[in-house]
């Protein structure tokens, strides 16, 4: 039943019915938001009469003196006793429902996002865009430090187009930029534009590109005392220009900076059960940054809480104790120097790296524990440290007999492969089998747009009914599930993630709006 909604967002749901049984999560969410903004009034329709019948032909005898008080009493218990019980228990059921399918989406989308592959050693201009007060500027190394800040004014209402080109000109070609990362929110587009045409402007022998970048989440980072102690001297929207630039070299270590919910790529999220979404997301990214290992020298407090085995104490001493004795050169330092516990070294240190440290072995994800049989298998295959990772020893690891070698030295056939993958690649990260970010050099306008144009977009996110895709326009374009592939799903996520790279083509335009619907399939367009 619909009820006052100004800005139509419930329209779709004016005199909406459907049956329980078949009724999709995200409906039952958007419902019951709907209800709680009183723009919706929900109603079960349920057979009562057939109901009450039922309820009297079991209880009620035929001969019965009492047939006629016991109808009334069943009816009036059924009425304001059992049918509300009922009718609760059913939403809360079909809630549950919805809000488990919500935590399994925004779980993966999470987890594509974290992984999505870094720009390592790129030099990054980060451009947080914004009308009045400006576009904000910042410029970091291969390594996330801030080399340079500026404001300019390319954007209506200053217009200050030539100005901008040569501020922006000038810290590109003092600093090498490799890449400018453009913030999706207020104002991006037209700073889009500005950046296309200062590319073109530029001399040709600096290629650069552009990347469109989510900054959800960028303004609470910010604005939180992390920020401030982080940049003390920033003003808050030049702190969201290092967000951004930095969430473009490596996503994990600057997304951990905000709560997970903060990203923006589930659906509902704020619909759903708190404390389970906490809880969920907590441990996608805990899993992540497991899986990636972290920089004990650059690490910040914020990616060292998510360490399986750190707890705030001993967080507050590896960053103490860096900030005393500077650079850490080994694992086993951090023991020597009492830093880490034997408990919280034992659990924590095979997912701390050190690059460029006194012992090679610590720049790889193989467990101190294992560094005697790593240096065995070095020793029996005539290899020496300055040997890992080149191509010599990768052949001689090839040919090792993997059963017999984990038999002879007594070591479980799964740590030998790690450590013998280790040896191959010491600073493998398998964020880099994930897609990278799609650089642009050029734009796009709706106008631009004509059914059937070939193109190619970002996933942004992954809902229920189909995925978002940022194809370049101020909107993200929504493909349908049913536009997704030709084959039978039951869900966007069976073959798509956040971050992929997709070629989509262009379905429906609708100016007016601003909405484009794409497609997957490039049948019958």
């Amino acid at each position: 039943e619909n009820v006052p909604d100004e800005k139509g967002i419930f329209d779709m749901y004016k005199d909406y019915q459907e049956a329980i049984s078949k009724i999709a999560s995200h409906r039952i969410l958007a419902i019951n938001r709907g209800e709680n903004v009183k723009a919706l009034k929900v109603t079960l329709e349920v057979p009562d009469e057939d109901i009450i019948r039922y309820i009297v032909r079991k209880v009620v005898k035929e001969n019965s003196p009492f047939k006629e008080q016991l109808q009334m009493a069943i009816e009036d218990g059924y009425k304001r006793l059992i049918r509300p019980s009922l009718e609760t228990e059913i939403r809360n059921a079909l809630t549950e429902k919805a809000e488990e399918a919500s935590l399994v989406v925004f779980k993966e989308n999470l987890h594509q996002v974290l992984l999505v592959a870094p720009m390592k050693n790129k030099v990054v201009l980060g451009l947080d865009p914004g009308y009045a007060h400006g576009c904000k500027i910042a410029v970091i190394d291969g390594t996330g430090k801030v080399l340079d800040t500026t404001v300019v004014y390319p954007t209506p209402p200053r217009n200050q187009v030539d100005a901008a080109k040569n501020i922006l000109s000038r810290l590109i070609l003092k600093y090498k930029v490799d890449l400018i990362a453009i913030g999706n929110g207020t104002a991006s587009r037209e700073s889009e534009l500005f950046v296309k045409n200062l590319i073109q402007e530029l001399h040709p022998e600096h290629p650069i590109s552009f990347v469109i970048v989510n900054e959800a989440g960028a303004s609470i980072y910010s604005a939180s005392k992390l920020a401030a102690k982080e940049f003390p001297d920033y003003d808050v929207n030049l702190r969201s220009a290092v967000s951004i630039a930095r969430r473009l070299q490596d996503p994990l270590a600057e997304l951990v900076k905000i709560t997970p919910e903060s990203i923006g790529v589930g659906q509902y999220q704020h619909d759903v059960n708190q404390n389970k979404l906490d809880e969920s997301l907590n441990f996608v990214v805990t899993k992540a940054v497991n899986n990636v290992g972290v920089n004990i020298n650059t690490a910040s407090p914020s990616i060292l809480k998510y360490v399986s085995g750190l707890t705030k104490s001993v967080i507050d001493k590896i960053i103490g104790y860096r900030e005393v004795n500077g650079k850490i050169s080994s694992r086993d330092e951090l023991k020597k120097a009492k830093v880490l516990t034997p408990k919280s070294f034992e659990q924590a240190i095979g997912f701390m790296r050190i690059v460029d440290g006194s012992n090679p072995l610590d720049k790889t994800s193989i467990h101190p524990e294992s560094y005697d049989i790593t240096n065995k298998l070095l020793n029996d295959i005539g290899a020496s440290y300055d040997d890992i990772g080149k191509e010599e020893i990768v052949n001689k690891l090839n040919n090792i007999d993997i059963s017999k070698y984990s038999s002879d030295n007594n070591v479980d056939i799964y740590t030998l492969n790690d450590i013998i993958s280790c040896l191959k690649e010491p600073c493998r990260d398998y964020r880099d089998n994930y897609p990278k970010p799609l650089l642009r050099s050029d734009i796009l306008k709706i106008e631009d747009l004509t059914p059937g144009m070939k193109l190619e977009g970002t996933v942004r996110n992954v809902v229920d009914f189909g995925a978002f895709i940022d194809i370049g326009l101020k909107n993200d374009g929504l493909v349908h599930i049913s536009q997704i592939t030709d084959k039978y799903i039951k869900h966007p996520l069976d073959v798509l993630n956040v971050g992929d790279i997709v070629t989509c083509y262009v379905l429906d335009i609708n100016k007016d709006k601003g909405k484009v619907s794409l497609s997957l399939l490039n049948k019958g367009i």
